[in-house]
């Protein structure tokens, strides 16, 4: 029995090697096919712009869509990217910029978005990331935007009044907090540093575990961790990879209030892509003040049965004191005809009016 056992073994192990041989000769060819793409653009004039949004979000919900397991859906999703994000570099290397330094859950969501083949370019504030790109040293960015329990990310949003950047794409990522520290036991723990937000997505654990230690905020979870690994007695609220990156260990994981504790991250680029099918659009409108302004504003989304997922109100810095100015997400591309005709008229009753972006959603 036990023989016959062995030999199942060895068996599936050869189909196992057959079919993993199977894969790198298709990967090849792909890899081969993109190649030949970039090739054909160059003969045709046409610039070399190996990133399509849309086209990469229908490859992955169809693929996604049509798994038959036994993998998951987001490791489908995870796999193909990369064997895209591979396949990317081959026709053009692509920097992306995000807001470092490494170790961040920005770095993280760009990896997610782009995968390991694309160039990374740590920026240390949320406006580098901005002029990074808008200065050609990277071809694209990430920037957090908002997270499911703290809310906005205003330094994001303030930004783009005073950008030409466009909206490219979103990612999703849901956040994982551990406290990392080289103290054995909590109580020998006098300070945490995080960035404020993680410290603010900790708070009722850290109250509960950690209610003597300094809170102290830095400008990233990623520097939380560098400063906590220098001092025995300090702890960081970070990442996993982080922490593996300074050498902290990681004593709790999951200590987020939160269980669905998630942040959405933008993807800046230079233009928005054509629709791909499941997309969103964001922009910022302003008025004067008046009765009745943001029912005024709004009124032809619902009208034409727009749907909107987000709105967001900002002071506006080159206005009078409690002037706003509004950011909004809704679901569908400009170039649909009821969100095209809706935003027309928006557009007609509004002082300041810009479109943001329309992109894919997060896949």
């Amino acid at each position: 029995m036990a023989g016959d056992g062995a030999d199942d073994l060895s068996a599936l192990r050869e189909r196992i090697d057959a079919i993993d041989d199977q894969l790198l000769s298709l990967f090849s060819q792909r890899a081969g096919l993109a190649e030949e793409v970039a090739r054909v653009k160059a003969a045709m004039g046409e610039a070399a712009d190996v990133y399509r949004p849309e086209r990469e979000a229908e490859i992955l919900r169809r693929l996604a869509d049509a798994n038959p397991g036994p993998l998951k859906r987001e490791q489908v999703i995870t796999f193909f990217r990369e064997v895209m994000s591979a396949c990317r570099a081959l026709q053009q290397p692509l920097t992306v910029a995000f807001l470092g330094p490494r170790g961040t859950f920005t770095e993280e969501a760009a990896i997610k978005h782009f995968g390991h083949g694309a160039g990374a370019s740590a920026q240390a504030t949320i406006g580098g990331v901005f002029r990074e790109v808008e200065s050609g040293g990277a071809h694209y960015g990430v920037v957090p935007v908002e997270n499911s329990t703290e809310g906005v990310v205003s330094h994001t949003v303030d930004r783009f009044l005073d950008s030409d950047l466009a909206i490219v794409g979103e990612v999703e990522l849901r956040i994982r907090h551990t406290l990392a520290t080289h103290a054995e036991r909590l109580d020998a723990v006098t300070r945490v540093y995080s960035h404020q937000q993680g410290l603010s997505q900790c708070r009722a654990w850290l109250d509960t575990h950690l209610p003597h230690a300094e809170r102290v905020p830095v400008e990233s979870t990623a520097e939380a961790a560098r400063r906590a690994a220098e001092e025995p007695i300090s702890a960081a609220v970070a990442s996993e990879a982080a922490a593996e990156l300074y050498g902290l260990p990681v004593r709790h994981a999951g200590i987020e209030d939160h269980p669905g504790n998630t942040t959405r991250f933008l993807v800046l680029g230079r233009q928005s892509p054509p629709p791909s099918g499941g997309d969103k659009t964001s922009l910022v409108v302003a008025a004067s003040n008046r009765s009745g302004l943001l029912f005024q504003l709004l009124e032809p989304l619902a009208r034409h049965n727009v749907n909107m997922t987000r709105i967001e109100s900002r002071p506006a810095r080159r206005s009078g004191v409690w002037e706003y100015v509004f950011f909004i997400d809704l679901l569908g591309h400009t170039e649909d005809e009821t969100v095209a005709t809706a935003l027309i008229e928006m557009e007609g009753r509004a002082t300041l009016f810009r479109v943001l972006g329309s992109y894919p959603r997060a896949v």
